[in-house]
């Protein structure tokens, strides 16, 4: 290498004040327009190592002042234009690289960028254990209710409700030291339309001098019993334990209020 000379690489500084530079490198230049360029330099994306994730290149440039005379030989080495860029093949974006062409509108956008966001937080609660699985959706054929008497227990509530279809799982959720209910719980069939029929007609329904509040459930805690018990795809045999919630609808027709 030839002693005092800086090759082809140069450094352009923002900074004021530069003096590790000093020594090391020759003062050959100012900038004095395109401030707007170096705007954009300075807000590109760069790795760990300082490196932009996307090729910034010089193409084109423009002398401004030359205070030096130019040697008689340099016309006739100057070409008639620049010659056509050769790039290496690397890890990084071109600099002419520009994402393709996005049709869609602003909503869709933020609905498209929610959904990912909601997906990655599904992910990591999948990682930690509060979720079986990232893709685990509230059922369709489940009911969430509310405002129950604490003396109403779940054989009370499949008598009442097996009378819309074949209840699956019912639950209600209790005080884990002591055991009494907490006025809520969960109620499963085994297909849309009768879940639907309960939601209907027993939401405000009285029940034990209670009005309970009925809704399609939000909670995706049944899913971690079938999880369980027959892995992410859930167990088949598991509706089967329908068999064992025939009810007399009788019994559940009088004790509505």
């Amino acid at each position: 290498p030839i002693p005092n000379a800086n090759a082809s690489q140069f450094y352009i500084t923002t900074g004021e004040e530069l003096h590790s530079l000093d020594g090391k490198h020759t003062i050959f230049g100012q900038l004095a327009e395109g401030f707007e360029t170096l705007d954009k330099i300075n807000e590109a994306f760069v790795d760990d190592d300082g490196r932009p994730l996307q090729n910034i290149r010089i193409r084109h440039t423009i002398v401004l002042d030359d205070p030096f005379d130019d040697p008689q030989e340099l016309e006739v080495l100057i070409p008639p234009e620049s010659p056509k860029a050769q790039f290496e093949q690397g890890d990084r974006l071109e600099d002419d690289w520009v994402p393709a062409d996005d049709g869609r509108s602003l909503d869709e956008v933020e609905e498209e960028s929610r959904k990912a966001d909601a997906h990655n937080r599904a992910v990591v609660l999948e990682m930690i254990g509060d979720l079986p699985e990232a893709d685990a959706k509230p059922p369709s054929n489940a009911l969430f209710i509310c405002k129950l008497n604490p003396v109403t227990s779940e054989e009370d509530l499949e008598i009442i409700f097996s009378r819309f279809g074949t209840v699956v799982d019912c639950s209600i959720i209790r005080d884990i030291k002591t055991g009494d209910s907490l006025c809520f719980g969960f109620i499963g069939f085994d297909n849309d339309a009768s879940c639907e029929e309960a939601y209907f007609k027993m939401n405000n329904v009285l029940i034990d001098d209670r009005r309970i509040k009925v809704d399609f459930s939000q909670s995706v805690a049944h899913l971690w019993k079938q999880f369980k018990r027959g892995g992410k795809k859930g167990d088949a045999s598991l509706m089967k334990e329908a068999d064992m919630h025939q009810r007399d609808a009788n019994t559940a027709s009088a004790r509505l209020g």
